[in-house]
């Protein structure tokens, strides 16, 4: 039966006991020194094990930062859209028979879903209207001013801000990630050396194995 994969704190936790307890215990230093494992050599394990666990630790505050940056996005959209579809609407009726205003401001289909297409499409209806007297004189016949439309222009840049900030945060906690993953490969290498030699070392003591958390195989 295959057994189910660690997890990164399980497999950080394990390193540390087997190398903790290898370095606060003479007798099992004296046993593993034998074959090479002397102190120095169990404190440059510690060393890739601290590295690790650095790592992880950055790897999380990482990806914690653009969860908050992802919902500051979807927050500052929910409110920056709801006004936009109540100026779009406002727009195609007071716009509704002036063909190239209703192209000029992007009107014709649906709106966007995607973040970079919203902004673009509401960047285009914005700056199109505040750029056009008439346009904006036939928008104030439904109360919507200059001051309202650069209001929602504001919310749009807003929008574009926060986008810029989150795609900034989830680089970094991909490249926290890359550089977390090579520190475990490079702790997962000299572990598995580690434990061969030690399951040598220790063949006839297997408490001494127990006692850095190495179970033999059954």
């Amino acid at each position: 039966m295959t057994r189910p994969k660690q997890s990164i704190e399980d497999r950080l936790l394990a390193a540390r006991v087997a190398i903790q307890n290898a370095l606060d215990d003479k007798s099992l230093q004296s046993s593993l020194a034998v074959f090479g494992y002397n102190q120095e050599k169990l404190e440059v394990g510690k060393a890739l094990l601290e590295k690790a666990q650095s790592a992880q630790q950055t790897q999380q505050s990482e990806y914690g930062d653009q969860y908050d940056a992802t919902d500051k996005v979807n927050r500052i959209w929910e409110r920056a859209n709801k006004v936009y579809m109540r100026n779009v609407k406002i727009a195609r009726i007071a716009l509704r028979d002036w063909r190239g205003a209703l192209s000029k401001l992007d009107l014709h289909g649906q709106r966007k879903r995607a973040i970079a297409g919203w902004i673009i499409q509401a960047r285009q209806f914005y700056s199109g209207l505040l750029a056009d007297a008439e346009m904006m004189a036939k928008m104030a016949e439904f109360n919507i001013t200059e001051e309202k439309l650069k209001a929602g222009q504001e919310q749009v840049n807003g929008v574009e801000a926060a986008h810029l900030i989150q795609g900034k945060e989830k680089g970094e906690a991909q490249i926290a990630t890359q550089a977390r993953d090579a520190a475990m490969d490079e702790l997962a290498q000299w572990m598995s050396d580690f434990i061969t030699i030690a399951r040598m070392a220790l063949e006839e003591e297997p408490q001494a194995l127990e006692k850095m958390g190495i179970v033999e195989p059954s």
